[in-house]
């Protein structure tokens, strides 16, 4: 049974992107026979029994942990994973740390198919692939109700993910839309939490129901005829696995993360921050049923890639890449 140390800067308890990763990861790597140690970056990764196997998500903001890792373990395999801010925001700020940990790495680990295009190419060969996954919808959820066209953004409300994008889009919109926008995340301070309140106030259209546990906003998935996923830069963002499993159309901004996972050619993108652009595609999407059919089927077609299963056959692979061995894969 390989002995794997699972790192994330995302604490016990924390609703964050990476700690969801790394939560289902292993789960997913108990299906492979390994044993898997869950710990935050801040912790000490040499505490415990040496390992077989490091897997390090955020090559910034766990940097200290992979040089403590490649120092105390030199011959051991170390998995880097590839987040956004890691590719669009703090390999340009802080190039010396992040890259300093790809090149600790044994293997590197992107999220969607267009991360090689914004790394150095002396780390091709070392990149693979994870697709995160998601569950169908359960039987019986709730479904879109007649008299609004809600629009459901998922994501906490901070910077990167240009959370009060679709808000603004709606804004002003003639007294026949029944567009509304529904925002489900908590707030990363007291001025995006304002400013949602603010916006609330101003906006009929527009409602924040803060942080809800996976469960809630998987009901409002089944709920919402749309969503939208107006990032400035992602690494993949988990969410669209789940929309496209779920089926739900999505309106996306038009970066690398985005487009990795729906497709170069989809036809639901929009200019980044540009908010005449998406309020153009929701009334599209409200008053043109053959654009959001059209949404929809890719969507869908898009679903297979985002199984357990496919996400687990990628994680075999990367620690076939090791140089390890796992037992074999469910059925």
């Amino acid at each position: 049974m390989l002995k794997v140390v699972l790192i994330t800067p995302a604490g016990r308890g924390s609703r964050a992107g990476n700690r969801a990763t790394a939560t289902r990861w292993a789960g997913l790597l108990g299906e492979l026979g390994c044993r898997v140690t869950l710990l935050a970056s801040d912790a000490d990764p040499t505490a415990g029994p040496p390992p077989d196997l490091v897997i390090a998500l955020h090559a910034w903001r766990s940097h200290a942990a992979i040089r403590a890792c490649r120092q105390a373990y030199p011959v051991c395999p170390l998995v880097v994973v590839l987040t956004g801010t890691d590719v669009y925001r703090f390999q340009h700020s802080h190039p010396a740390v992040v890259h300093d940990s790809l090149s600790q790495a044994s293997v590197l680990v992107g999220l969607h198919d267009e991360v090689a295009a914004d790394i150095p190419s002396r780390f091709h060969s070392r990149l693979y692939r994870v697709h995160q996954s998601a569950l169908p919808l359960p039987p019986g959820a709730p479904g879109p109700g007649r008299r609004h066209f809600e629009v459901l953004v998922a994501g906490h409300l901070r910077e990167e993910k240009d959370p009060l994008r679709a808000a603004l889009a709606v804004r002003g919109l003639p007294s026949d839309s029944r567009l509304r926008v529904i925002q489900l995340g908590g707030a990363h301070g007291d001025d995006w939490a304002r400013a949602a309140r603010e916006e609330m106030a101003r906006n009929p259209r527009y409602r924040w129901l803060g942080d809800l546990p996976h469960w809630q906003v998987r009901r409002w998935m089944a709920r919402a005829r749309l969503m939208v996923i107006s990032s400035r830069m992602e690494g993949g963002a988990n969410v669209v696995s789940e929309a496209c499993v779920a089926g739900l159309p999505v309106l996306a901004s038009a970066i690398p993360g985005n487009r990795g996972l729906l497709g170069a050619d989809y036809p639901g993108y929009f200019p980044v921050a540009d908010t005449a652009a998406l309020r153009r595609g929701l009334r599209r999407a409200e008053c043109e049923p053959a654009f959001f059919a059209a949404l929809g089927e890719r969507v869908r077609a898009r679903a297979p890639l985002f199984t357990p299963a496919a996400e687990r056959e990628a994680l075999a692979r990367v620690i076939a890449a090791c140089g390890l061995s796992c037992r074999a894969q469910r059925a």
